[in-house]
């Protein structure tokens, strides 16, 4: 017998959606589940995604403690081919890094015409100019662990173009449509920061599966997924083979499965308890 799909609405109203949220945020769960509504309803294009996929990418945010709003850039719910990812804002990785405690400084931003002189070719330091221009040729990430290691990652504009139109098929696809349908499209200096300092943090920062690290490990393994049974599917982001780690293994996540999936039968008889 098919089983009539809950809409979002139904599944973040009933009780067993709700407990997960409250074991992951305690008293902030009401507010974080009113932004998941808040969003969808905004997004046309989330409208149409499965929401048991949005409450699984929510529940990532949720678990990593990071708001989903998305003028404030920590973490995002993006819709792709009717599935919702869980996409994390360059603040975000900024976020997780600090609460580490292994970071001293973390930034990345825009570079102008000039202000890189030099780059060292067997270390990597970037040397300084002067500024001629407010043209921006590229963005620059920089770390600074506590135990004095120092490191930084320079990439010019058409290196993130190039990355960005191989490793997501909706601005590749933007490109030959001339759309506007891609993040990178829309907000390429967003994009473009966050990409230097996930290339940074992923080479050469602190990951690891130890409590200090583990959310930024997480962070870095969940980030542009649909999360499903089997791990990470990155349907935007072309990642070859590589294997990856079940979330649920690594961080308690709101689920919904078929076994436990709230039906509008099971919906019916919480309301009447």
């Amino acid at each position: 017998m098919n089983r009539e799909t809950p809409t979002l609405q139904q599944l973040l109203n009933s009780a067993g959606i709700k407990r997960r949220f409250e074991e992951l945020l305690d008293t902030s769960a009401p507010s974080f589940i009113s932004s998941i509504l808040t969003i969808f309803r905004g997004n046309p294009k989330l409208q149409d995604c499965s929401p048991n996929s949005i409450i699984t990418a929510a529940g990532i945010a949720a678990a990593l403690k990071l708001p989903i709003n998305p003028s404030l850039g920590f973490a995002h719910i993006v819709p792709y081919k009717g599935q919702a990812q869980f996409q994390l804002g360059w603040r975000g990785y900024i976020q997780m890094a600090m609460r580490s405690g292994l970071y001293r400084t973390l930034n990345s931003g825009a570079v102008r015409e000039g202000q890189i002189k030099e780059i060292d070719f067997v270390t990597g330091e970037i040397i300084r100019g002067e500024k001629i221009s407010e043209e921006i040729v590229g963005y620059v990430a920089y770390m600074e662990l506590v135990n004095g290691f120092k490191k930084s990652l320079y990439m010019s504009v058409e290196e993130l173009q190039a990355h960005a139109q191989k490793y997501s098929q909706s601005y590749a696809y933007d490109l030959r449509s001339g759309r506007k349908s891609s993040v990178w499209t829309t907000n390429f200096d967003a994009m473009a920061k966050k990409t230097v300092l996930k290339k940074l943090l992923s080479n050469f920062g602190i990951i690891s599966i130890d409590q200090q690290s583990l959310a930024l490990t997480t962070a870095l393994q969940a980030d542009q997924a649909v999360i499903t049974d089997e791990g990470f599917n990155y349907i935007d982001n072309d990642r070859g083979d590589e294997k990856v780690v079940p979330f649920s293994d690594v961080i308690p996540l709101p689920k919904v499965d078929d076994e436990n999936e709230p039906t509008q039968e099971k919906i019916s008889e919480e309301k009447n308890d």
